[in-house]
């Protein structure tokens, strides 16, 4: 699809058609013109500002958007979420109600940025909605769509017994379960851990119960070690870290040498004050990854967590202490000495 205007950057419809032409028409009736016609009898007319790439929205999906409604003649919109710092996941049919934006929204790829003219008969109708939408009224939307995940198939799948799910392909169940991953992913980012934590489970759930041919453990066991460092994640935001261990080490008999499992599994045992433990899994990371930041911004923290006793009571850090972070014939960085100093890094669980 061929974008109709001429700039690629978000156009505010107040200022841009705000005056009637010399031949009488509206500012709105003058756009359309060189709007596409998404429903056939011109009800909903689209221009693109940006073209998208990918699959078109699936019907059910659930969205992420971010849009701006506006009346004809009006600079500030009505209605918007452009001023939110994180857009929450709206459901099609369910938390988006307008008949024109829905339509507007199944014909949009990811990243696509689009202008919509709906009719009366596809936004708010006759009566419109008062105080804000007068009766009758044409309105305009700005959207851009940053994602979208289709959860109908996976909650229909999810919903068979495992008898039933085993008589499905594996790409079949890779796939919802990859959908049930990315909509953990997207709860976590949104803050909403225990949300987070269903979906994960429930990803695991399915590639638990996969009782397939022996070549096809390889893709289940792949699909199952970034679940488990997502949910290994999500018990230490939710300050749960024996359950975050468990799947941490459940990670690592699926990759032994997994530096993510290493490192959430010495996260969760230096929460739990476990500093032997933590060490001995944070220096297997470091093995595995000498130069990642995270790693060894963690060991520095259990170095701190060592000191701190000690220097409370004023003393010096002990020989002992200082042992107890080197791991003979491992590059351990100079700060876990004698001579650590300085303040202790804020530290993002972002690796």
């Amino acid at each position: 699809m061929t974008s109709t205007s001429t700039s690629t950057s978000t156009l505010r419809p107040g200022p841009q058609v705000s005056l009637w032409g010399e031949d009488g028409k509206s500012p709105y009736q003058r756009l359309s013109q060189r709007m596409l016609d998404v429903t056939g009898d011109r009800g909903v007319l689209k221009d693109v500002i940006r073209e998208g790439a990918g699959e078109l929205v699936a019907p059910d999906a659930s969205v992420l958007v971010r849009y701006s409604g506006y009346l004809e003649h009006m600079d500030k919109p009505f209605d918007s979420n452009s001023y939110r710092k994180t857009p929450r996941l709206m459901k099609l049919g369910e938390d988006i109600t307008l008949w024109g934006m829905e339509l507007g929204l199944l014909s949009m790829r990811r990243g696509e940025l689009a202008r919509f003219l709906l009719s009366p008969r596809y936004a708010y109708g006759a009566l419109g909605c008062p105080p804000l939408i007068p009766p009758e009224a044409t309105v305009l939307f700005e959207i851009e769509l940053l994602d979208f995940l289709d959860s109908a198939e996976s909650d229909e799948f999810c919903a068979l017994s495992a008898e039933q799910q085993d008589q499905f392909p594996l790409d079949k169940v890779l796939k919802v379960a990859t959908t049930e991953r990315e909509f953990g992913n997207y709860l976590f980012r949104q803050k909403r851990f225990y949300d987070a934590k269903a979906r994960y489970k429930r990803a695991l759930q399915l590639l638990h119960r996969r009782s397939g041919p022996p070549e096809e453990r390889p893709l289940v066991e792949e699909a199952r070690l970034l679940v488990l460092l997502n949910l290994s994640l999500t018990y230490l935001k939710l300050e749960r870290p024996t359950a975050a261990l468990r799947c941490g080490e459940q990670a690592l008999r699926i990759d032994q040498r997994s530096a993510k499992a290493l490192f959430r599994c010495g996260q969760a045992c230096l929460f739990m004050a476990e500093y032997e433990k933590a060490r001995d899994f944070l220096v297997r990371a470091q093995r595995e990854q000498p130069c990642n930041h995270d790693i060894n911004n963690e060991l520095r923290k259990l170095a701190w967590s060592l000191m701190s006793p000690q220097r409370e009571r004023g003393g010096r850090w002990s020989r002992r202490r200082c042992d107890l972070c080197v791991w003979p014939g491992v590059q351990v960085p100079a700060w876990l000495g004698v001579g650590v100093s300085g303040p202790v890094p804020k530290w993002e669980h972002s690796y």
